[in-house]
Formats: C-alpha cells, sequence, structure tokens
C-alpha cells in the first residue's frame, strides 16, 4: 500500500468505529472528507511524486537546502536536461510525515509542506519560520511552438508585504530591490536576464525555463510566466544569509574557476584601435607616463569590412603581423584580449563551413549594412548571420578558427561581444526557428550560456598553461563556472546610468555570478556633443572610473572619444592626476582583490557585495542601491552626481574608519562626506585586516615579499592572503598557499599563523609591516611559521 494511504485509512477505521452512534449522514461526510486527504502520494527516496487536481507534482531534493518542484499536466510525456543545472541529486535523510491533509518534508536544513487537496507547496525553516508559499493558479496553457505541442506554464507565489527580493541578472532600472514591476526578459544589449530571485529572508528561488519569460509582482502574487515550457520547474533553495543563498546557487549551477592575476589590473580599450600599431602605441605611452596598465584590448574590424565580420583573421591590412602585435605587447608586460563576435560574415570561412552544415540563424543582427557609412544602408545587406551555439558541433567549428588563428599566437583573453545575440527587426518566424535544441524560442535566453561555455569548455580541453578569461555582453544562470566577466553593455554616458550600474552589478552578483563590470565613462557620449572637451563629462569619467576602481575589473572603454588617462591632461593636472591616483590604488589593493578572489571560488563568496548581504538585520539597507561592499571590509560609495559632498550611510552593526583621514565612526548613522575630485567615500569596516601592495607598473613585476598590513581595531579579524603561480590551473591540484592573519582586538594583537600548502616559486621568507589605524607600525621577518605582533 502506498504512503500516506495506509494510514489515511486506519484513521476512517477509528473515525467510523468511534461515531457508531451518530446519524449515518454524519459518517459519510466525515468519509468523504477523509478520502479528500487521503490522497495517495509516492515516496521517490529524494522526494515524493503525486498527482493533484490532474497535476502530476515531483518534490525532490538535492541536497538538504535545495530542493527541486516539477509539475505538469497529467499523462503528459516529455524529457527536460537542464542547460544551468549540473549538480545531481544527493541522498538527503528526510523525515517524511502527513497530518490533515499536508505531508511535511524534513531534511536537517529545511522543511517542504504539500497540501494534498490544493497542491500547494510552502516552505519553512526547522523551527517553523514560513519563508515562501506558492498560490492557487498554476497554469499549462496549450502552446504551438513551431509546430510542436507544448504549453506556456505559469506559477504564482505570496511574498510578504515588506520582504525585499533580489536578482534577476543585470537590470537598468536604478533598482535594489525588484518588487512591485512587471519585467518581460528576453536577452538585450544592457540588460542579462536570470530567473532568478533571493530574498532578504534567506532564501533563493530558481526558474528553470530558457523561453522569453515574464516576472510579475504586486501586492496580489509574485509570478514567472514563460512562453515555452513542458513542465513548471524550479528550485527552491534555504540559505539562511544572502551569502548561503549564492553558495546554493554555485552549487547548483557551478562554481566559479579563478581568474589570473593580471585581470584584476587597469585595463584600457576603445572603440575602436584602428591599426596594431596604434593598439601596441598604446601601452607604450602608458609605461611611459608611469601610469600602471595590465591589459589591451582590440576591438572588432581587425578582419577588414563588414562582409568579413568576424572572420576570426587578421585580414585588416593595418594588421600586418598579428604575432609581433602579440608580442610586443607580451614584451611591455601587458596582456591583450581580442574582440570576437556569435556571427560571422559570408566571406568568411567560419560562416561557409557553419553555412553548409546548416548551423546559421535566419535572423536581422549587427552589423544589418555591409557598408561602414552611418546610419546603415541597409540597400546593401550585410548578410551576417548568428551562428547556432546550441549545437556542439558548431561550438567546434568557432573554437577551431579562434584556436588556428588567435589561440596559436598567444592571445590572453577573448572579448565576446553580442552573447545575448543582437537580434533587431523581430519576425514571428524568427522565434520558429529550429536550432540543435527546438526552437529558438524556446532556448533563447540561453544562448550566452552555451557560446561562452563552448569556448571554455574547448581551451580547458587545450591546455591548462593558461586560465581562460572571457570578458563578454550577455549571461544566464550557471554562466560563472565558464570563467566569464560580464560587462553592462553599451550604456550611455550621464549620472544617471552611472548610479544604474551599482544596483545593476549588485543584483547581477545576488544571482550567483560573481564578476561584473561596466564600460568607464560609459559607451556613447551622445549626451556630450564636446565630448572630453565638456567639464561635466570629464567628471562624469572620472566619478566613473572610481566606481571600477571598486568592481571586479577595472576597464576603460567607448565609443565617440578616445578614454586613454593621456586624453584627459597631463601630470599636474585635476583629472589627470584623480584618475592616476586611483589606478595606483587599485594595484595597491591587488592582494586584498586576488585573495577576495580565492574567497570566491573556494567559498562561494562574492566580491560585489550589496549591504544586504552583511547587514540583514538593518532593515536601512535593504533598499540602498548607492553604496556597497567590496569584499568583505571596503564599504564603497560611488559619487553619481556633479556634487561637492554626498551623504554616505554607514551600516548598523559595526563601527567604521574614513580611508582617507581614518577617523573612526560608528555604524546606523547617515553623514556627509565632502568629495572632491580625487575623493570618492570609502570606509573600512572596524575589524578588518587589509594587505597593502606594492606601487608597481603591471600586476606581477614585484614580488608579494614586503606587504604591508593594515588593521582596523575596534572587532576581532580574520584575513586569509593567497597566493598561488598567478596564471594556470595547477591550484586545483592544490599548488597554493594560505597564511592566515587573526586580530585579537582585547589583547591587540596580530597572529600570523603558520603558512599552509606551497607551490612552484612560493616565496619562503619575506616581511610583514603591520601597521595600525593610528598609525603605529612593526616590521616582522615571517618564514613561514607562526608569529605574534603585540601592540
Amino acid at each position: 500500500m502506498l504512503p500516506g494511504k495506509r494510514s489515511s485509512w486506519l484513521r476512517l477505521i477509528e473515525v467510523s468505529i468511534t461515531m457508531k452512534n451518530k446519524p449515518i449522514i454524519f459518517v459519510l461526510s466525515v468519509i468523504l472528507s477523509l478520502n479528500v486527504a487521503a490522497q495517495t502520494y509516492q515516496n521517490t527516496g529524494k522526494g515524493i511524486k503525486t498527482v493533484i487536481n490532474a497535476v502530476e507534482l515531483e518534490i525532490q531534493f538535492y541536497n538538504p537546502s535545495t530542493v527541486r518542484i516539477v509539475k505538469s499536466p497529467k499523462g503528459w510525456e516529455y524529457t527536460k536536461e537542464s542547460l544551468s543545472v549540473i549538480e545531481k541529486p544527493q541522498d538527503v535523510s528526510l523525515k517524511t510525515s502527513q497530518e490533515d491533509g499536508v505531508v511535511s518534508l524534513k531534511s536537517n536544513k529545511m522543511e517542504v509542506r504539500l497540501n494534498l487537496q490544493t497542491g500547494h507547496i510552502s516552505y519553512y525553516t526547522l523551527s517553523g519560520k514560513l519563508l515562501l508559499q506558492e498560490k492557487d493558479g498554476v497554469k499549462f496553457t496549450d502552446f504551438n511552438d513551431a509546430g510542436v505541442k507544448t504549453f506556456s506554464v505559469f506559477q504564482p507565489f505570496v511574498l510578504d508585504k515588506d520582504e525585499t527580493v533580489y536578482g534577476l541578472g543585470q537590470l537598468q532600472n536604478g533598482k535594489m530591490s525588484q518588487r512591485n514591476q512587471t519585467k518581460k526578459m528576453i536577452q538585450g544589449n544592457t540588460e542579462d536576464f536570470l530567473n532568478f530571485i533571493q530574498s532578504v529572508k534567506g532564501y533563493g528561488l530558481f526558474w528553470d525555463n530558457y523561453s522569453p519569460t515574464t516576472f510579475k509582482d504586486n501586492e496580489e502574487e509574485t509570478s514567472f510566466l514563460s512562453e515555452v515550457g513542458d513542465c513548471v520547474d524550479y528550485y527552491f533553495m534555504y540559505g539562511g544569509n544572502a551569502d548561503g543563498v549564492v553558495a546554493q546557487m554555485r552549487s547548483l549551477t557551478g562554481q566559479a574557476p579563478m581568474f589570473p592575476l593580471w585581470t584584476y589590473g587597469y585595463w584600457q580599450s576603445r572603440e575602436r584601435y584602428k591599426s596594431q600599431n596604434e593598439t601596441v602605441g598604446v601601452v607604450r605611452k602608458y609605461r611611459e607616463l608611469d601610469v600602471p596598465l595590465d591589459g589591451i584590448i582590440q576591438d572588432w574590424q581587425y578582419w577588414g569590412n563588414n562582409y568579413l565580420w568576424n572572420a576570426m583573421d587578421f585580414l585588416n591590412p593595418e594588421y600586418y603581423n598579428p604575432q609581433k602585435m602579440v608580442d610586443d605587447a607580451h614584451q611591455l608586460n601587458a596582456h591583450i584580449m581580442i574582440s570576437i563576435w556569435s556571427s560571422f560574415g559570408p566571406m568568411t570561412k567560419p560562416y561557409r563551413e557553419l553555412n553548409e552544415k546548416g548551423l546559421l540563424f535566419n535572423l536581422s543582427t549587427w552589423p544589418q549594412s555591409g557598408s561602414e557609412k552611418w546610419p546603415p544602408r541597409r540597400d546593401y545587406p550585410s548578410g551576417v548571420r548568428v551562428y547556432d551555439a546550441y549545437s556542439p558541433e558548431a561550438r567546434d567549428i568557432y573554437w577551431k578558427y579562434m584556436n588556428q588563428n588567435m589561440l596559436s599566437i598567444g592571445m590572453d583573453g577573448w572579448w565576446m561581444d553580442s552573447t545575448e545575440p543582437d537580434h533587431f527587426d523581430w519576425k514571428d518566424d524568427d522565434w520558429n526557428h529550429q536550432t540543435a535544441l527546438g526552437s529558438f524560442r524556446k532556448v533563447r535566453n540561453a544562448y550566452p550560456l552555451v557560446t561562452v561555455g563552448g569556448v571554455y569548455d574547448h581551451q580547458r580541453t587545450e591546455t591548462s598553461d593558461k586560465r581562460v578569461f572571457i570578458l563578454t555582453r550577455s549571461a544566464f544562470a550557471g554562466q560563472q563556472r565558464y570563467g566569464s566577466m560580464v560587462w553592462s553593455g553599451d550604456v550611455q554616458a550621464s549620472w544617471k546610468d552611472l548610479k544604474n550600474q551599482i544596483p545593476a552589478g549588485l543584483n547581477f552578483s545576488l544571482c550567483g555570478i560573481p564578476y561584473w563590470n561596466s564600460d568607464i565613462g560609459g559607451f556613447f557620449l551622445g549626451k556630450y556633443p564636446k565630448r572630453l572637451a565638456d567639464p561635466d563629462y570629464r567628471e562624469l569619467h572620472v566619478r566613473w572610473l572610481q566606481f571600477g576602481t571598486f568592481c571586479p575589473m577595472m576597464r576603460s572603454h567607448g565609443a565617440d572619444a578616445p578614454r586613454e588617462i593621456y586624453q584627459f591632461g597631463e601630470k599636474g593636472q585635476p583629472v589627470f592626476d584623480a584618475i592616476k591616483k586611483y589606478i595606483k590604488l587599485r594595484y595597491n589593493l591587488l592582494p586584498y582583490i586576488y585573495s577576495t578572489s580565492w574567497d570566491v571560488t573556494k567559498n562561494q563568496s562574492s566580491m560585489m557585495r550589496a549591504l544586504m548581504m552583511d547587514f540583514a538585520n538593518d532593515k536601512n539597507v535593504w533598499n540602498i542601491d548607492n553604496e556597497y561592499l567590496f569584499g568583505k571590509s571596503i564599504l564603497v560609495r560611488p559619487v553619481t552626481e556633479p556634487v561637492q559632498s554626498v551623504e554616505v550611510y554607514l551600516p548598523e552593526g559595526a563601527g567604521w574608519y574614513d580611508f582617507w583621514t581614518n577617523e573612526k565612526l560608528s555604524g546606523g548613522k547617515t553623514i556627509q562626506k565632502q568629495t572632491p575630485i580625487d575623493v570618492m567615500p570609502l570606509y573600512i569596516k572596524a575589524g578588518t585586516i587589509l594587505p597593502w601592495g606594492p606601487d608597481v607598473q603591471y600586476a606581477t613585476e614585484k614580488k608579494w615579499d614586503n606587504l604591508e598590513i593594515r588593521v582596523y581595531p575596534g572587532a576581532d579579524a580574520t584575513f586569509t592572503l593567497y597566493e598561488d603561480e598567478f596564471d594556470n590551473y595547477n591550484y586545483e591540484k592544490g599548488a597554493y598557499s594560505t597564511i592566515d592573519f587573526h586580530w585579537n582586538n582585547k589583547k591587540q594583537t596580530l597572529t600570523v599563523s603558520k603558512r599552509k600548502g606551497s607551490f612552484p616559486g612560493m616565496l619562503e621568507n619575506r616581511i610583514f609591516t603591520v601597521s595600525l589605524q593610528n598609525g603605529t607600525a612593526k616590521t616582522v621577518q615571517y618564514r613561514g611559521e607562526k608569529v605574534d605582533i603585540k601592540f
């Protein structure tokens, strides 16, 4: 007899016996009500299956903190293999019970309850606190998907009235909490959509669907509606706090590998450098000016005209010796990244090979004209077409040309542009185009995931000596596992756009993808006809660069005017000096940043941290959209208006030090901070250990053999200094070292623990200069053994 059925019939017998002297009609009513409650379910070992109101439903635990919910019309047969989820269900110890028509499934982390009459599912902490509940109204609406019978799928939920939720990817709406809106989610240039939200209550929800999806939140309900789906398929995860939710999402969809150290230096780019001499010349100029630089980016048209679009070959005569271009950049101790796209011109070799195999889409994309004049001459169509990245064979062909023409000459990274991909002049038939995984409509939003994943997987197969580094314009859930750094697309240069990038990046990071940045200065200068001669733009550029200093990648890029530091004046002039000051600051912070990146990989942490991640008990931070933590110690308040002072809220629960003055301040209050052109408000949390790197011209110029260790007292503190070979995958085999620092605030003592691990080239001996906020400093020799420094 099925679990649940036997116990209900035993109760029925008991009720019949005890009620034998009652009127028969009353006995029948009791029997009828118990039969409803006696809805059967099947115990699967990892959860349960049942059918309720003609809906087949499965609750499946993937781990003690994550559960998958699948619903489909009764009798509907289908198969689904997730593109995002790579975790396999674990063996989870569950306590299953039933009472009053409700089945309870408890792991050692949370409880899931299923109402056997309505089919509603609700989620609780082990102490009985309600986290989230479904609402009546799951829908399967018949849908003809390019001749294939399927459904549009809809599921509503009920949230607390004052509950804040975050995520959905990267949006340009300027909102921190994503409540009270309706958003149609289709990948675009400046908005990257992930069907994921997480709540300030410590849970997350991933809606596993790749078709155009509408998220809607109002006073009545919060819902997801996807155009195409054989089933409702979502994952609920309980992390207890934001870090815990991110950890569960990474466990489900993949961990983030490490980037090389040099990726965290300063990057210069432009739309576009027009010759290899110009590209290398920029690096030389930075070296001459004694301004640090680690990367230069070659944008489009190194291939020639638009009919040769993305040939993955240097057909433009201005790139007369691409091997020499790469070698010259390397000899200047810089790294070079090159632009590649998701589409090909009709005269290219990749186009011809893909076309012969039917692996190109018929939809309008960039560029639409074969002429390079602006506006585009549509009477000279470019013939450029997007490749079918859903096809493994197409991804093989894509990589073949990258490998033979680019990796082979030593290119260091890939700028994968238009990975949404660009889709113009939509027609109904576009959505019906058949990909390797079904209609384009069915898998639309997962395009960036599969195309970026193809490059990562191929390079990992090719070599382990160079870590994969991909800068890309779009993303979907799980993309963190593919070594990608996402940027926010072609945003306008404006104060509003600068401000919007802050919540855009924070919400994106809260979806579990930790690496994000934006075009410093904004891409288009349409609002500034005087270009760099406009003093308002020069101020905006500096403020954006200050914000970029505290993003995972610091990269200046844009159209309409060049953005190199020497375009903004010379040494001794305020704008030039402010730019150089923050580039140098970025390099001083490299030991902190690189160690934080290890925390991201090892411990599922986040580099850009919304204040609610660390101060969820302070309701004042729940909706703050202009401040964040960089790592777990540095509070950043970008200047997003042309003003001389700004308000800064210092979260409750910690003390704070003004980075520029060392003044100590208490939390839980708003202060006013003066902001001359070279000052962006920065505050260090009391109880911080901050490693401070040397002044360098590039990331690996000097060894970290004489680091300053800055201690900000006021609370106990810990920090782990992480080091490895900086650019290969040997760390995955254990080739790295860590040094733990512990500050005992009561004893005013810093303990440097015994070093753990080793790697080729590791420093055996070094000097640490430990300095307190009050100016006191002590220097110690460190030889890998425990050292106590008493103040």
